[in-house]
Formats: C-alpha cells, sequence, structure tokens
C-alpha cells in the first residue's frame, strides 16, 4: 500500500492532515530544515507531535535537511538520541554523513530531494549506506521513475522511493537555487529563501552585435507570458512556475511502484492541509477499493483550487513544464473573523465572538491545534436563544454543528475572489 505523507509546520496542520487521512506527517525540527519561517517543531515539540501521531497509527518524520557545516552535525549528533526517544520514525536529511548517525539512533534515514537522486546506481549506493528511502528529483519524468522502480524490483532492492506529487515547484534543480542568496543574503540552501522567483520581473533585451546566440534546441519559438505595467513597462513572472497536480494520475502513479506519495507545504496554512490530504487520501483508496472501476472525480480539482495555489500542472512527470504562475489562484480568501468562545458537546453548539457580520449560508473555516481544519456551512444562529437570519460584528452568537469546537479557535470566512 502506498504511503500518503503530508506536511506540517505547526500542530494545527498536523492535526489537520491526521484527520483527514495522512499516513505519515513530516515536521521540521528547529534551524536544521528547509522551512525556517514555518513555525518548525523544538524537541519538546516532536516528542508531543509523535504521541499524536500514535494516537492516528501515523508515522513522524523529522527535517534536517538544509546544507550542513560542522556546527550543524555537532548540534545533530546531541539532537538525534532525542528524536528516538521522544518517538520520532526517521530522518530525512540531505548531507549522508548524517546516515550513519541516524542508523545508529535507530531511525530511518531518508534522503531528501535536496540530493537530486535521479538514477537507480546512486539508489543502490544509498542502499550500501544503510539508506530506508529516498526522496527522488522532482525533474525525473513518470516514465523514469518506472524505469528506476522496475531495476529496483528486478534487484531484489529494498530501499524505498519517494516522490512529490502536490505542491510548489521550484526553478532549480531540486530547490538548490542561489537567487535568493544573492540578491538578499538569504540562502535557499539553509531553508531561508525569500522566494524572489514569484515577483513580477522586468524583462529586457538589448542588441549586441557581437552577440552569437544559437538556439539549437526542438522548440521552434521562445515566450514568456508579458504583461504590461503600470509605467509602460514590460513584466513577466517567467521565474515562476505553477504547483504541481496529480490528482489526475492516481492509478499511474500507484502502478509505477512509488512507495509515498509526498505532498509539498511545510510553509502553507492548515486548510490547505487538510484540504490536499483529503482529496488524495480519497482517490487511493478509491482506487485501492477497486481499481477496475475506478473513475476520476472532477469534484477533486475543484476542492484543491479553493485552497492557496499558483495554478496547477504535472512538472515534469509527463513532459517539460511550460507554464508560469503568478500568486496565489484558490477561488477563495480567507477572512479572519471571530474565535470560539465555548462549545456546548450536549447540543452540538458553538459560541463564537464575532467581529465581522456573519449569516446563514456563509461558509466558514475552524482551525485550531487539537481541531485541525474544517469547514462549515452557517445553518442555523441564535442570539440570547432566538434564531436569527444574520449577525453584526461585536455580537456572541451560536451556531449549530456536529464537528466538536475548542475555546480560542480560530474562525474565518471563505470569501468567493470573484464577489470581490
Amino acid at each position: 500500500m502506498v504511503e500518503l505523507l503530508a506536511p506540517a509546520g505547526n500542530f494545527i496542520s498536523l492535526t489537520s492532515a491526521l484527520k483527514n487521512g495522512a499516513d505519515a506527517v513530516y515536521i521540521g525540527l528547529e534551524e536544521s530544515n528547509m522551512r525556517v519561517n514555518a513555525s518548525n517543531f523544538s524537541l519538546e515539540d516532536i516528542k508531543k507531535a509523535s504521541e499524536i501521531c500514535k494516537e492516528y497509527g501515523a508515522k513522524l518524520y523529522v527535517c534536517t535537511n538544509t546544507i550542513m557545516k560542522d556546527k550543524d552535525i555537532e548540534r545533530l549528533i546531541q539532537q538525534f538520541p532525542y528524536l528516538k526517544e521522544y518517538g520520532a520514525d526517521g530522518v530525512i536529511l540531505s548531507d549522508i554523513a548524517l546516515i550513519e548517525l541516524a542508523i545508529e539512533n535507530g531511525l530511518e534515514a531518508h534522503v531528501s530531494v535536496q540530493e537530486n537522486t535521479t538514477n537507480y546506481y546512486s539508489l543502490k549506493a544509498l542502499e550500501k549506506l544503510g539508506v530506508k528511502r529516498a526522496i527522488l528529483s522532482r525533474e525525473l519524468s513518470l516514465e523514469e521513475i518506472k524505469s528506476i522502480t522496475a531495476k529496483l524490483k528486478e534487484s531484489n532492492s529494498t530501499i524505498e522511493v519517494e516522490t512529490f506529487i502536490h505542491g510548489a515547484m521550484c526553478m532549480a534543480i531540486s530547490g538548490r537555487c542561489f537567487l535568493s542568496y544573492g540578491l538578499y543574503g538569504r540562502s535557499a540552501n539553509c531553508g531561508d529563501c525569500l522566494q524572489p522567483c514569484r515577483k513580477e520581473w522586468k524583462l529586457s533585451f538589448e542588441e549586441n552585435e557581437s552577440d552569437r546566440v544559437i538556439n539549437t534546441s526542438e522548440c521552434e519559438y521562445e515566450s514568456f507570458i508579458i504583461t504590461k505595467s503600470y509605467d509602460d513597462t514590460y513584466r513577466t513572472n517567467f521565474f515562476s512556475p505553477k504547483d504541481m497536480a496529480l490528482i489526475e494520475h492516481i492509478p499511474e502513479l500507484i502502478e509505477a511502484g512509488i512507495d509515498s506519495f509526498k505532498i509539498e507545504g511545510r510553509a502553507r496554512s492548515p486548510d490547505y492541509v487538510a484540504t490536499a490530504v483529503k482529496v488524495y487520501r480519497e482517490a487511493i483508496d478509491l482506487y485501492n477499493k477497486d481499481k477496475g472501476n475506478y473513475k476520476y472525480n472532477p469534484e477533486w480539482m475543484e476542492e484543491l483550487e479553493k485552497v492557496f495555489n499558483r495554478g496547477y500542472d504535472t512538472g515534469f512527470y509527463f513532459n517539460q513544464p511550460y507554464e508560469i504562475s503568478e500568486d496565489n489562484q484558490s477561488k477563495y480568501i480567507k477572512k479572519d473573523i471571530a474565535k470560539v468562545v465555548n462549545y456546548y458537546n450536549k447540543i452540538k453548539v458553538a459560541e463564537l465572538k464575532i467581529w465581522d457580520d456573519l449569516a446563514i449560508g456563509d461558509e466558514i473555516m475552524i482551525q485550531g491545534p487539537t481541531t485541525g481544519s474544517i469547514t462549515h456551512v452557517i445553518e442555523s444562529m441564535q442570539i440570547d436563544g432566538k434564531p436569527i437570519k444574520d449577525a453584526k460584528k461585536g455580537s456572541n452568537v451560536a451556531i449549530a454543528i456536529d464537528e466538536k469546537l475548542r475555546e480560542s479557535d480560530f474562525v474565518y470566512k471563505l470569501i468567493p475572489r470573484d464577489s470581490l
């Protein structure tokens, strides 16, 4: 059975992933992972995260995948014994010096996509070092992945392969980019990318008679999406690829022999995690239940389009990505409107303190460390025991909701972008 592996940048995302069916979750260890700007987890947090994962029968992997210097390795030498003691199942690493250290401490060694593993022979070499799993490079096609897994099977190899199936794509090979460091001194390879590639860039071309540029590719034309700006200059997002989404290709991916499907997004919101995990869980389970009658559900993509995305593509799986993206393309925005004051279990009613108007029919999202991320359409509201159709900001309002909420959970109103 293929593993569905979900990201978590904080405890709300962790709970969201688990409640929606993740088989495993990966989180970042403070100071040692590729998402410095996510909340990340301390050693004590990892102990708590592991306990939560075990309640759901899920595994926990810890990212230690930045470029490592001596001081970083020496810190991890002190921390790895605690990772095992506190219940982590494995570590995702990009420095081969950590392989032996992980194994010595009883942890599975998973080699990060940062290592840029692109072939069968690299996997066999990693297996000899004791590596349990390698995350294959994003630049591989599905046919190349199938060839690799077939060779592994023929050689009776036990190393597992993991691939990204959803989330952000990077302009650099397996994320090894120097653009942020060159412009701002903030290294992507140390987890501190400011993502200048996502900005809108001005494109200019100056003629030079000494240029000897010859296009030797098979491409007959070169084009970027270019827009005219307010100052009459022309700009483009040609550095920024669309996000990857493979929801339409679950059968092909499972049949390719991949061991773990990875969703990218430790720096993204809990509702993104909840939605992505839920959608892929449904698709995987449906295929496993009756592969002969499996049918893609278009509603899955509709759900994925509701949360943060830069538009979707299939990455390098089927062809070279050719589309570029602007910023968030999700169909809804989240407006912070309330917090949960109380929840009454017997009658399944939540009391909200609202600072924006709320009405019957509004769709809201509730998020909290134990609640995770859930959505709900308002069907019943009361103030002081009297039914109402709408409530003004500043009120305390009761809503009927079956899912248990917790005090201080965050509440957002989902507003369609096309209504703004």
